[in-house]
């Protein structure tokens, strides 16, 4: 997002601190040892009954706090809650489990050196008074926690934190659970958090996003604490309106099925040449490229299949032509084509793109993505198994005009009549022996427009 941070803290820099919190809280006589099995405690919990270790003496509360600090036999059978409310209506308030063994995993950044941990509802509400944070930004799932959380800083008699929730952004098809994108990662259905399917702030970066769109489209949200699940639509239309005044224009035919057309008439050119072209047709500040102009040209197999004999076209960035001499094969191997560089570009039905076939292509693959599930909204009893799209990805080799040989990573371009795309790879960026039997090439990333919200 382009934001750099004063200093980056972590929760395990306030271990000790949090542990002698804990000592704190005990020895006052608001927080006591429990071993009661998992399966007991939660229906304890539910019917508002009291732990039978709820009134130990603090002195034994200290004594197996310190045995589940060594991790010894004793010390893994318990945890310590705090000693809030057995029956209070908000179950959050219940005598919250504060601390917890676990000897099984090292910690990544303190290794083995403590055997039991705080648990998130303890520690968030300490390390944000002891850091100086003025105001906790919470999303609205964690409102019944709003009061657990200001018992602590109360309890302690910490500096107090401002609480401001808001509610959660959904979209549809979409899922954020952390877990639940996690499995998708681990079991390879994507490429990593940064795969431009996955609806995290580096995936749709990767895909395209950029920072100004995506703050601008925050900051038009608000705090609201409604919660909503919106279409990616108006997502990427934001960002369609930010990148359009500045893509620079390239040109590109898919190499499948390519057709070569022969260009005809008296101003067809005796030999090639290259002209300077706008890189916008609208701005130019964007700067120019190069267009290379030739008596034999590359277009696409779509486009000459919709084509009748005699039907005039318009070739972009060229002018007009008569088509000629349609072969009823199937594929379209080859056609002619008559200029009319007199004709009027207005009249014409069909505008299309081409590449001088003499010309250094630069290779390509073109890759668009759908959405990760085929339903809107997932409920809670769903299994995401049952709703996961098989295809989300798909590539089409191509050919690019010489032109976008200096492209590189993270340029955003618009190939004319596809689309607007990022440069996930440029030439440039393939380390030796990485790019395979196709040689190096261009990785482009479909970036949706917010007509019909990300494929």
């Amino acid at each position: 997002m382009g934001i750099r941070p004063d200093s980056v803290t972590y929760t395990s820099d306030y271990f000790d601190y949090l542990y002698e919190m804990c000592i704190r809280l005990i020895k006052e006589g608001h927080a006591y040892a429990d071993d009661t099995d998992q399966e007991t405690m939660r229906d304890e919990r539910f019917k508002g009954i009291a732990s039978k270790r709820r009134d130990r003496s603090v002195e034994e509360n200290l004594r197996i706090f310190e045995e589940m600090k060594k991790g010894s036999e004793e010390g893994l059978r318990h945890c310590i809650r705090a000693k809030i409310s057995v029956d209070n209506p908000n179950k959050a308030m219940r005598d919250p489990v504060i601390y917890r063994c676990n000897v099984e995993t090292p910690h990544h950044r303190t290794g083995t050196k403590w055997k039991m941990y705080p648990t998130y509802d303890f520690a968030c509400p300490i390390v944000d008074s002891y850091e100086g944070v003025t105001h906790a930004m919470r999303s609205t799932e964690y409102t019944d926690r709003n009061p657990q959380y200001q018992w602590f800083q109360d309890t302690l008699k910490l500096r107090k934190v401002y609480i401001w929730d808001f509610a959660r952004m959904n979209f549809i098809k979409t899922f954020l659970s952390k877990r639940k994108l996690a499995k998708l990662v681990d079991t390879g259905r994507v490429w990593g958090w940064d795969d431009p399917r996955m609806p995290t702030i580096r995936g749709i970066r990767r895909r395209g996003m950029t920072i100004n769109a995506l703050r601008d489209f925050i900051l038009k949200q608000g705090p609201s604490r409604n919660i909503v699940t919106m279409d990616w639509t108006t997502f990427w239309a934001n960002n369609k309106k930010e990148i359009d005044p500045i893509a620079p224009r390239y040109t590109a035919v898919l190499q499948k099925d390519v057709v070569k057309v022969t260009v005809t008439g008296a101003e067809a050119p005796a030999e090639p040449y290259k002209s300077e072209k706008p890189l916008h047709p609208k701005n130019k500040n964007v700067g120019t490229k190069q267009v290379v102009y030739a008596s034999e040209i590359l277009i696409d197999q779509a486009d000459a299949k919709s084509f009748k004999d005699g039907e005039e076209i318009t070739l972009m960035s060229w002018g007009n032509a008569f088509v000629r001499n349609i072969p009823s094969a199937d594929p379209i191997p080859t056609l002619t084509c008559e200029l009319n560089l007199q004709g009027d570009v207005k009249t014409t039905e069909k505008k299309i793109t081409w590449l001088a076939s003499n010309q250094k292509l630069v290779p390509a693959e073109l890759w668009d993505f759908d959405y990760l599930i085929t339903k809107d909204v997932l409920q809670e009893d769903d299994n995401m198994e049952d709703f996961l799209n098989p295809n989300t990805a798909t590539m089409d080799d191509a050919w690019c005009d010489e032109a976008a040989a200096v492209l590189k990573k993270d340029d955003i371009i618009q190939l004319e009549r596809r689309g607007y795309y990022r440069v996930d790879k440029g030439l440039d960026d393939w380390k030796d022996g990485e790019e395979g039997p196709k040689g190096k090439r261009l990785v482009l990333f479909c970036i949706p427009t917010g007509k019909t919200g990300p494929k």
